[in-house]
């Protein structure tokens, strides 16, 4: 799964890496939770125009009758998007992607949950495959919201969890966001597990563990009884 990430990449830096305009500011950010705004990167079918906004992270499907719905559902499995009603006209029709400069996972330890933050040995943004909807509720309030799509852990991330989010290439980045691109069969074969030699990880202090708590620090390396994770 994936259920926490840092992004501290700037905005201009981020339009050329998705060829897209922002739409918003930003700050860093180093503990970016569930139900939180997340920035997205998306085709707009009308101007065909790329954009960067902040979309709220867990997905509320269309015909949710409560957008509470959208807690539930910050993650989506990429072996079975394509069949679950809260996903599957997203996959064919609203894709975006969910910049990253790393994301969290929790390892079970005898000693308890221990956090460690993972990211590209390049220290190059992370394009995380996502969806998106636009709920509309009964008064006309819209609300804009993605989840991450999530793919089988590769072999650094195994020994933590058996999960990790789906990593798009900037290769193949036109390819997922194009909206003419609708068969889920044209895009599932880039839902695999990022290569663990193109990645690092380390682990950080608990203080991650509150979504409320921020700052650079939290993403900074700890010394652990037995050495390093690595």
């Amino acid at each position: 799964m994936c259920g926490r990430f840092t992004l501290k990449a700037k905005v201009r830096d981020l339009e050329r890496f998705f060829a897209a305009m922002a739409l918003v500011d930003l700050e860093p950010r180093y503990n970016i939770a569930p139900m939180q705004p997340v920035l997205i990167a998306r085709s707009d079918r009308d101007s065909n125009q790329r954009l960067l906004h902040y979309v709220s992270w867990g997905l509320v499907p269309r015909w949710a009758k409560d957008p509470a719905m959208g807690a539930k559902l910050f993650n989506a499995r990429s072996e079975t998007a394509a069949e679950k009603p809260s996903f599957k006209d997203a996959l064919r029709y609203r894709r975006c992607l969910i910049p990253a400069d790393g994301f969290y996972e929790w390892a079970k330890l005898p000693v308890g949950r221990q956090p460690y933050h993972f990211r590209l040995r390049s220290g190059k943004t992370m394009a995380m495959a996502g969806l998106y909807e636009t709920w509309t509720g009964l008064t006309g309030e819209q609300l804009e919201s993605c989840a991450v799509l999530t793919t089988q852990a590769n072999a650094l991330l195994e020994p933590v969890h058996d999960r990790m989010p789906a990593i798009i290439s900037p290769p193949q980045i036109d390819h997922w966001l194009d909206p003419s691109v609708q068969a889920p069969e044209e895009v599932m074969s880039l839902m695999r597990p990022h290569p663990a030699e193109l990645m690092e990880s380390h682990p950080v202090g608990r203080r991650v563990n509150r979504a409320s708590e921020q700052g650079e620090g939290l993403a900074s390396p700890v010394q652990l009884d037995g050495g390093l994770f690595d």
